[in-house]
């Protein structure tokens, strides 16, 4: 009797290119795009669909008939303890990162106005200020450094820590837990540690900032009336938490790649105008370092690339490889920084569209245009092929990445 084949894991080997996404990407969006995956809930029983074409992955970040609510994605589970161990739960006061409409709305529409573009703009002289400073420090440490602790992850922290008017102690032990949750190595107890120790740092601040009611960026939060102690600590953990994993990879990785492609950082010095028009958007779309993509679950049965999810499954979101879309991008594998890739995913789509969108391409756009006006002679201090990958995260980066400079 034969047997019917496994179905296909979610891809993970990234072969020899440290820029690019798992090889399988390609051939299951050619041939497969909405593929079956087994998760861990059920061994053997297909439960729930990789989807790997670019306009799958937006049409399904657009509608409302797939859920982020964390009750529901009972399948899809980031920590590395047992299946018995996890009882998915529904999202905490505030958590709206898992929460839908109209629960989400609310949060969003409070947050929003902290991070629009016109407010980033009138922060960007001050992230300058923040660059500068690092770019100085790190030059007064001399050569060679580790451009992710001597640069990147600080300047993310001093942003955070300007904008959101908290201490650089606070701020470290947020950077401490809330890296190790992002990670994926720990365990049960360990995850149990790193949220109730971030809750511990978080919550007398927040404590006081709505007794103060001040024009703090938690004071005026505060002073809508409209949350309590619970939301606000909550918000806080993904406002300032999210900001520390995602920003100084991003920074790090793209020094990667453009020391990896001489030719793109040619034009970028030659033509600094590259990077406002879109180099950081392409290098956004190229990298796409949420390597886990995006998870929803299927609230009814949907008719979606020839497959029926059925109400209750859980689809598996893949960003890089709808970033590397050929029916959406001319020779998506290639880094071009004249590129203006419009509809990369790299930041989301739809109501759960990165909330720091704005933030996130100024500290790049500033960030990278001054580090390599401040070293010409940037380069690699060690083979490419030694750099340490941060492959086992939630977001795909570099642990260390050792530069030199003349």
């Amino acid at each position: 009797m034969k047997t019917r084949p496994d179905p296909p894991v979610i891809p993970s080997d990234r072969g020899g290119c440290p820029f690019d996404p798992p090889a399988d990407y390609a051939r299951l969006r050619a041939e497969d795009p909405v593929s079956p995956v087994t998760f861990q809930v059920a061994p053997g029983d297909p439960n729930g669909w990789l989807v790997t074409r670019h306009d799958l992955v937006r049409e399904i970040l657009a509608d409302e008939r797939f859920s982020h609510r964390n009750e529901l994605l009972a399948h899809v589970v980031a920590p590395p303890f047992p299946m018995d161990e996890y009882k998915p739960v529904p999202s905490a006061p505030g958590s709206f990162a898992k929460m839908d409409a109209p629960e989400h709305t609310k949060y969003r529409r409070l947050l929003a106005g902290h991070f629009t573009l016109r407010r980033i703009q009138a922060y960007e002289p001050e992230l300058e200020r923040l660059v500068d400073e690092t770019l100085e420090e790190m030059a007064a440490k001399g050569s060679p450094a580790d451009l992710v602790t001597d640069w990147a992850e600080v300047f993310s922290l001093r942003s955070v820590c300007s904008l959101m008017d908290v201490t650089p102690e606070l701020m470290d032990g947020i950077a401490e837990h809330f890296g190790a949750l992002m990670r994926l190595t720990y365990t049960l107890e360990e995850f149990i540690h790193h949220i109730e120790s971030m809750d511990a740092l978080i919550r007398p601040m927040v404590a006081a900032r709505m007794a103060e009611q001040g024009e703090d960026f938690f004071g005026r939060l505060s002073a809508t009336g409209e949350l309590t102690e619970d939301e606000l600590v909550n918000l806080a953990v993904l406002t300032l938490g999210g900001s520390l994993d995602t920003t100084p990879n991003m920074l790090a990785l793209s020094t990667f790649a453009l020391l990896e492609h001489p030719e793109q950082l040619a034009l970028l010095r030659e033509r600094p105008e590259l990077y406002e028009a879109g180099a950081v958007d392409e290098l956004l779309r190229y990298l796409t370092i949420s390597q886990m993509g995006s998870s929803r679950c299927a609230v009814q049965d949907v008719e979606l690339g020839g497959r029926t999810i059925k109400a209750g499954q859980t689809v598996v979101l893949s960003l890089p490889a709808a970033n590397r879309d050929p029916e959406v991008f001319t020779d998506p594998d290639r880094l071009d920084v004249t590129r203006i890739p419009r509809k990369h995913l790299a930041l989301g789509f739809g109501a759960h569209q990165c909330l720091g969108q704005h933030l996130a391409r100024s500290s790049m756009r500033i960030g990278l245009r001054k580090l390599f006006d401040r070293f010409p002679s940037l380069r690699l201090a060690k083979p490419a092929a030694e750099v340490p990958l941060r492959d086992r995260s939630v977001h795909y980066g570099v642990d260390e990445l050792p530069v030199a400079w003349d």
